[in-house]
């Protein structure tokens, strides 16, 4: 992987990482091109940029912290299976209920799919309002809306 240049910090505009806050997470993907188109999208509609280009991977940063999706020679498996030892999701924090309708309706366009349609948008329960959403790659995000009216 390239290398990832200078931390994120005051010259660019962002405030500089604390102790312990997640730098990034790289995930391994079977292709590339759909994790672009996925994720990209995804990310992109969530507020963070476009940070690293190379043949074999991307990545994304908000703040001091970016994600990385990778197609690395050196995978074993061609899906991602979020029900084995390893990532199970990555859940991002909503504006609010509206946004995370919006998303989750968008997302079809970009190769995600609801997941627990039958209990959406309280699949995690009555106290969160989400969208879990899965790629054709197997990979789960939950869009958790931040402030939201609790069900009556």
């Amino acid at each position: 992987m390239p290398s990832a240049g200078p931390e994120p910090g005051p010259a660019s505009g962002t405030a500089p990482p604390v102790g312990g806050m997640l730098h990034h997470v790289e995930i391994w993907v079977p292709d590339l091109g759909r994790a672009v188109a996925s994720f990209g999208w995804l990310l992109e509609a969530l507020g963070h940029t476009p940070f690293q280009s190379w043949s074999g991977g991307r990545s994304w940063r908000l703040g001091a912290t970016y994600l990385v999706f990778e197609q690395s020679p050196a995978l074993t498996a061609d899906r991602h299976d979020r029900c084995r030892p390893g990532l199970n999701h990555l859940a991002f924090h909503v504006e609010d209920q509206e946004t995370v309708e919006a998303l989750a309706a968008e997302a079809r366009r970009h190769g995600w799919s609801l997941l627990f349609p039958d209990r959406h948008p309280y699949a995690g329960g009555p106290g969160s309002y989400a969208a879990y959403l899965v790629n054709a790659d197997g990979f789960e995000v939950e869009l958790v809306a931040v402030s939201h009216p609790r069900p009556g």
